[in-house]
């Protein structure tokens, strides 16, 4: 089941010396259990693209829907469809994480019947206990980061998306990225990954989209971009788009 369609999207800003367009005719999908890498240098496209994803730019043209609901048309409904996990953890630091992810449960409308197992179940899941009193400014990155990835799950979404995730992690906080990548996977969650750490991407995503200046110009699985390409990894990929 397609949970992101993507189809014919466009972004074009208009500047001082005229149109830009920063996403060209971008489509791919994301099915039920799979992880997709949206892989490309800084200004690639991807987070433009992402964002119109998101429902927080609106496409020059081409539509997008998640878990079925059209991002310009349904946007409260994808809000409830998908959760943002992103470098910046974001958290409101007066709060405790046990109040963060209750804020959040209320914020998404989630029955309190229902979220209080779900929160005891993610503090487990992510092993907040021994910290998930204590207000979020006294703790470290890592910690932060962990009580991120238990608040996008409150409201049970069925799609993750993640900008440049492990951005700024040690090599413990990396690690629990990619714990929580294989935890969703298993969930049947549909996640979009964007970043430019290629080795990262190659060891957690199912299927790939390299862009470049705008386009999605490689998509497929890593054994089928190997045999489009000749080449093994997709650094080298990237790296052939980029030299033109």
């Amino acid at each position: 089941m397609k949970l992101v369609d993507v189809q014919h999207l466009v972004k074009q800003f208009s500047t001082a010396v005229g149109t830009v367009t920063a996403v060209d005719d971008v489509s791919f999908s994301v099915s039920t259990g799979e992880v997709f890498g949206l892989l490309g240098a800084n200004g690639a496209g991807k987070t433009t693209t992402l964002r119109m994803i998101l429902g927080l730019l609106q496409p020059t043209s081409g539509t997008a829907t998640v878990g079925g609901c059209c991002v310009t048309e349904q946007p409260d409904e994808v809000k409830r469809n998908v959760a943002l996990v992103s470098a910046s953890s974001g958290l409101y630091q007066w709060l405790t994480p046990r109040e963060l992810i209750q804020y959040f449960a209320d914020v998404y409308g989630v029955p309190d019947e229902v979220a209080q197992p779900r929160i005891e179940h993610l503090i487990d899941l992510f092993d907040l206990k021994s910290f998930c009193d204590r207000r979020c400014a006294g703790l470290s990155t890592g910690q932060q980061q962990r009580v991120n990835l238990a608040r996008s799950l409150v409201h049970d979404p069925p799609v993750i998306m993640m900008d440049e995730p492990t951005r700024g992690l040690d090599i413990v906080g990396s690690k629990c990225i990619f714990d929580f990548t294989a935890h969703l996977q298993q969930q049947g969650k549909a996640v979009v990954i964007c970043t430019h750490h290629l080795d990262e991407a190659q060891r957690l995503c199912s299927r790939f989209g390299l862009m470049h200046q705008g386009r999605l110009q490689l998509h497929g699985t890593l054994p089928e971009l190997q045999e489009a390409t000749g080449l093994p990894h997709l650094t080298d990929m990237l790296l052939r788009l980029m030299a033109g």
